[in-house]
């Protein structure tokens, strides 16, 4: 994966930070031909798929797109825990390749277990909506700076947006390192 790269060959780290790509998805999904209606699924998927193996991620056959609104509050409340890092992972995971709907309480519940969380305060998290305002801010700051996609990488003004191969994000660090000194 291009983010694990470049954690390895240069100090940076990544924040994950929610993005409402489809925030009016409801609550059981809905079909990609109804989301994109008029539009080629087939070479949209196609495309997606050679994305994502360019990046070194799986992706599968997806019919349907979720709401994530719980999925980002599960992470950003992850991101408070230790060891959270593997969350993130597992919640693309689950969307893009398992076809899980991420609005579905148990199964991110079992996701986060799945990672070494704690199931009882993920689901207290989750039931409680503990981390709504935090992913609302989030998603205010996100319209404020104009993002429109993801992944979108962001650092002093700068922007990349989209999955994009190594060598692009690799430049984007280079310049960063390069403009702090």
């Amino acid at each position: 994966m291009s983010i694990e790269k470049l954690k390895a060959n240069y100090p940076v780290t990544f924040r994950w930070i929610p993005f409402p790509l489809h925030p009016d998805t409801p609550v059981e999904g809905k079909s990609l031909a109804e989301l994109f209606a008029g539009r080629d699924i087939e070479h949209m998927r196609q495309r997606m798929k050679m994305l994502m193996a360019e990046a070194g991620l799986e992706y599968g056959d997806r019919t349907h797109t979720y709401n994530s609104r719980l999925a980002q509050e599960l992470g950003k409340w992850a991101d408070t825990q230790e060891g959270s890092e593997t969350i993130h992972d597992a919640l693309y995971r689950a969307y893009f390749v398992d076809k899980v709907n991420l609005y579905d309480i148990d199964m991110l519940v079992g996701i986060a277990e799945g990672v070494g969380l704690d199931a009882s305060a993920a689901r207290a998290v989750l039931e409680q909506r503990l981390f709504k305002e935090a992913v609302d801010a989030d998603w205010q700051r996100a319209w404020e700076m104009g993002i429109s996609g993801v992944p979108t990488f962001y650092s002093n003004e700068l922007v990349v947006v989209g999955c994009q191969p190594y060598d692009v994000l690799e430049r984007f660090v280079k310049h960063l390192l390069v403009s702090r000194k």
